[in-house]
């Protein structure tokens, strides 16, 4: 997204649906195009440029308490950190649909951009992503794991302890698992029973689910925004740390380490580095290699086809089991 949309003669009941909301929610200059962004499963959300007014992102769910508790993180992280977010206009319910407008920010979607960059940009911008979660984790503090909602203007979770929360969610994740992994799941499930995690007395804090290059905007070679903060959680520091290594050090490159290296740095410049078990890393792996609908996620761009991804996320499993 590196300029405004060009003007669109679509006219779907979504198109029509930020049109409304726009007018009603944001009103300014006619809307002049509407551009859809791909942006997961759980929302529709679209590009909306405006006459005489700044662009805006529009975001639509069905649930209306989500965009409450998305705007509140937002504004949260904002100004508690220096991670750069994009800033909530506007929260509504219309037509039985949650309502978010934020800005507007440009830059590219990393994702697409990371292997154009050169190796030192590359480690740099890892970097950025450690520094910015060390910063995320030091500003949230929770008293228990779970989703995280907005009540009053606060920021809220669940109260599972650390350990009951990390071997559910790593049980669901190991049960998504397709048929390729099926010799691994069982192996797996034992180090839920028997491994160790990093929750004795760890902090809970943010756990920011999606913390990927997908969801992030880069511009003239920095951070420009972090994106995607629905459904957001509490966790162990632990779990977070294994998961965005994971996303952001391992996904697009086959020599990992010098980028881990990065992350690591990137992340201790501001706080110390969780020590991850095999525990940990297995949770973290698996929840990744898979979707929430138990399709296998591509690594890489331009992304892997189905059988390389399954021998990515296998052999990153596999290593973890014989560390175990």
């Amino acid at each position: 997204m590196t300029s405004p949309p060009s003007p669109s003669g679509v006219n779907t009941p979504v198109h029509r649906a930020v049109e409304e909301a726009v007018e009603q929610v944001v009103p300014g200059g006619p809307v002049e195009a509407i551009t859809p962004i791909e942006h997961g499963n759980r929302s529709e959300t679209a590009l909306v440029d405006r006459t005489g007014q700044p662009p805006v992102v529009v975001q639509l769910t069905s649930d209306p308490d989500a965009v409450t508790t998305e705007a509140v993180v937002l504004n949260a992280v904002a100004d508690r950190t220096a991670v750069p977010v994009p800033s909530p206009l506007a929260t509504a319910t219309l037509n039985d649909n949650g309502v978010l407008v934020t800005e507007y920010v440009a830059g590219s979607n990393l994702h697409s951009q990371f292997v154009e960059h050169s190796i030192a940009e590359q480690r740099s911008l890892v970097r950025s992503f450690g520094q910015c979660l060390a910063a995320l984790h030091s500003a949230f503090t929770f008293d228990g794991c779970g989703p995280v909602t907005a009540v009053d203007g606060q920021l809220t979770a669940a109260g599972q302890s650390p350990a009951e929360w990390q071997r559910a969610y790593g049980a669901a994740a190991f049960d998504r698992l397709p048929e390729p992994f099926e010799d691994l799941i069982e192996p797996l499930r034992s180090l839920l029973c028997g491994g160790q995690f990093s929750t004795d007395g760890a902090d809970v804090t943010l756990f920011p689910w999606d913390f990927r290059p997908g969801n992030a905007l880069v511009r003239d070679g920095e951070l420009a925004a972090v994106l995607d903060w629905e459904e957001p959680l509490a966790a162990p520091a632990a779990v977070s740390a294994a998961k965005a290594r994971y996303l952001v050090a391992d996904w697009y490159v086959e020599d990992t380490e010098p980028l881990r290296d990065a992350f690591r740095a990137g992340y201790e410049s501001v706080r110390p580095f969780p020590a991850l078990t095999p525990a940990d890393r297995a949770v973290a792996i698996a929840d990744t290699a898979v979707d929430s609908r138990g399709v296998v996620t591509n690594p890489r761009y331009p992304a892997l086809d189905y059988e390389d991804s399954v021998t990515v996320h296998r052999s990153a499993l596999q290593a973890v089991l014989d560390d175990a």
